[in-house]
């Protein structure tokens, strides 16, 4: 679904094979040409929806790794979420919150958590949010948000 919603946005959609080290190699390759990329790590959400929690687990501890070979990239903003809760022991998309993290030049210094995840996230810079107010912030982390609040 998440495939046809970004191509019914515009977005050049590459195929792949579903697995995180393709999806580096494909972030690679687009950021030759985009400006914008959007990379979905499936894996995560697959094994909470097997209901497998060590195997979602190790995917987390998988996407993190990754994660680090992307900020070697340079991006000028990053920003890691998820499109909805899968958790292990529920087996199914749920109500939980999502964590978000954004990285870049214009984000608070003094705004750093000793972890990455719903309950940490709830206390740091961003506090909880609405799921529309969050592109909203990395367009503006990324300086292409016109003058904020005229």
């Amino acid at each position: 679904m998440y495939r046809g919603v970004a191509r019914a946005v515009g977005m050049t959609v590459f195929a792949s094979e579903d697995t995180i080290e393709s999806c580096v190699g494909l972030t690679r390759t687009a950021m030759e040409d985009h400006d914008f990329i959007f990379v979905h790590f499936k894996s995560t959400d697959s094994r909470g929806e097997d209901g497998d929690f060590d195997a979602k687990a190790e995917q987390i501890e998988l996407a993190d790794q990754t994660l680090a070979e992307l900020l070697e990239l340079n991006f000028d903003v990053v920003m890691v979420t998820g499109d909805h809760s899968t958790p292990a022991t529920y087996g199914a998309h749920s109500w939980h919150p999502i964590p978000v993290l954004i990285r870049g030049p214009h984000c608070r210094a003094n705004a750093r958590q000793d972890g990455f995840g719903e309950t940490s996230c709830i206390t740091g810079a961003l506090g909880p949010l609405r799921s529309m107010d969050v592109l909203p912030l990395v367009l503006a982390h990324a300086g292409r948000l016109g003058k904020y609040g005229a």
